[in-house]
């Protein structure tokens, strides 16, 4: 992304992936550019960079919101090539450099680490809502960018959620709102590789994704003792 910065596919991604995404968010190749390559002779590395990127299937000039074009958007940064390189187990020297460039790229509010709105927070938890293209572009005019903390996590006992990454529920009835445990939080959600290097957290303050009101209130959240996350 860049909401959540979007990889090149190129490496380690499968054929069948590629092909999978291609179907289910993309037209189908005209038989004109299917003829321009034996796609059977491909790598599967060769294979899913030539239908993302060669087959005029998805408009990669289209802009994005956050400026720049998507297939811009698609270009790995160098962490992310760091990352896909070593299939994220970055040898010890590379994590140190991903730690310490991850360090550095936090902003931190003024006044300090303070929880923001746990209600509005609850909302953007659950909202994917903020960098979509081609046929249903984002408006962000109209509506608050989303954090879509539910797709990985699970969170209220009363919502579903996803378990790509740790379970959240009664997160700050076990750690307390204490200010270790708010700036741990708070790092975590602007940039996660601070602590995990290669993570498939995405950075969402370094990013630019959300705001930092916006993380305080997803941080309120997680950690109010009022929050339904907490009972």
């Amino acid at each position: 992304m860049k909401l959540m910065k979007k990889t090149r596919f190129a490496a380690g991604c499968a054929a069948l992936a590629a092909i999978v995404l291609l179907v289910g968010g993309c037209a189908a190749p005209e038989a004109s550019d299917r003829a321009e390559a034996d796609m059977t002779k491909m790598s599967p590395e060769e294979l899913a960079e030539y239908l993302v990127f060669e087959t005029n299937s998805f408009r990669h000039d289209m802009e994005a919101q956050e400026g720049g074009t998507v297939r811009q958007r698609m270009v790995q940064d160098d962490m992310e090539k760091v990352c896909s390189q070593t299939r994220n187990q970055p040898s010890p020297e590379q994590a140190g450099k991903i730690i310490a460039d991850a360090r550095a790229s936090i902003s931190y509010p003024d006044g300090g680490i303070r929880l923001g709105d746990w209600r509005k927070g609850g909302e953007l938890s659950w909202s994917g809502f903020g960098f979509r293209v081609a046929h249903n572009v984002d408006d962000h005019s109209q509506r608050e960018v989303g954090g879509n903390c539910y797709n990985c996590h699970t969170m209220s006992p009363d919502r579903p959620g996803g378990n790509l990454g740790p379970s959240l529920t009664g997160y700050g009835k076990q750690r307390g709102n204490n200010e270790a445990t708010r700036r741990f939080v708070y790092e975590m959600i602007y940039n996660p590789h601070a602590y995990f290097p290669c993570t498939n957290m995405p950075r969402m303050g370094a990013n630019g994704i959300i705001s930092k009101e916006a993380i305080a209130d997803i941080m309120a959240y997680v950690l109010h003792p009022d929050s339904p996350v907490n009972q």
